[in-house]
């Protein structure tokens, strides 16, 4: 971690932070690296992991028998990118992965969605071998108050909404509308709740998650109503 308090100052301003927060300074390419961060840990969590940074952060974990558990935070990219129909019968389940063969094939931030599937894969590759309790979490679109000062990729697309809508509405008056939908949406199909069941978890609704995304964005001053 980069020695800027611009993005840890919101994090050291969080209850308990000062008893129980501590923040160390690492390498994601660098082996061992994450040892002094790891060392006396019962979990650990991944963000952004690109293949080799992930791979160094499970060896650290390895070289310690505090860790019990390792969360990884992954991405939808890693999942649903295999060329396989999606229609309302499939239910998209934990045995789905992406397929690296297709993703270099994607036409939309390829590299991206192989990264993630790559480093995924080898995160299972590796718990599998060395005994390691893994749990990964697979986010599509990332919304809801915003923990850090400044905007993530998918709550800014959000913002853009409002500022697409301030620029074409005064030009729209007075005119007449036609849509045609030249290329039809893909097909809704099935996401398994099962996991998320078993575990208790209670999904908010969506204009719970939008309500809320975009009451942070007007207290952060992201978004100011004319």
């Amino acid at each position: 971690m980069a020695d800027d308090s611009k993005k840890t100052e919101h994090l050291l301003a969080l209850d308990g932070a000062k008893e129980r927060l501590h923040l160390f300074q690492a390498d994601l390419i660098e082996e061992g690296s994450f040892d002094a961060a790891v060392d006396g840990c019962e979990g650990a969590e991944l963000i952004d992991p690109a293949v080799k940074g992930t791979l160094n952060v499970l060896k650290s974990c390895v070289k310690f028998a505090t860790v019990k558990r390792v969360v990884l935070t992954s991405s939808m990219a890693a999942v649903i990118v295999n060329g396989r129909p999606l229609t309302p019968n499939v239910v998209v389940d934990e045995t789905w992965f992406s397929d690296p063969f297709f993703c270099e094939n994607f036409k939309i931030a390829k590299w991206y969605v192989l990264s993630k599937t790559l480093a995924e894969e080898a995160a299972w590759k590796f718990a599998e071998g060395n005994g390691i309790d893994l749990v990964t979490i697979n986010p599509s679109y990332v919304i809801g108050p915003l923990l850090q000062p400044s905007l993530n990729l998918t709550v800014e697309m959000i913002l853009n909404l409002k500022n697409v809508m301030l620029e074409m509405l005064p030009q729209l008056m007075f005119k007449h509308l036609r849509y045609e939908e030249a290329n039809p949406s893909e097909p809704t199909y099935q996401v398994s709740q099962e996991k998320a069941k078993s575990l208790g978890v209670n999904f908010l609704p969506l204009e719970v998650s939008l309500r809320d995304t975009v009451e942070s964005l007007k207290e952060k001053g992201f978004l100011k109503l004319h």
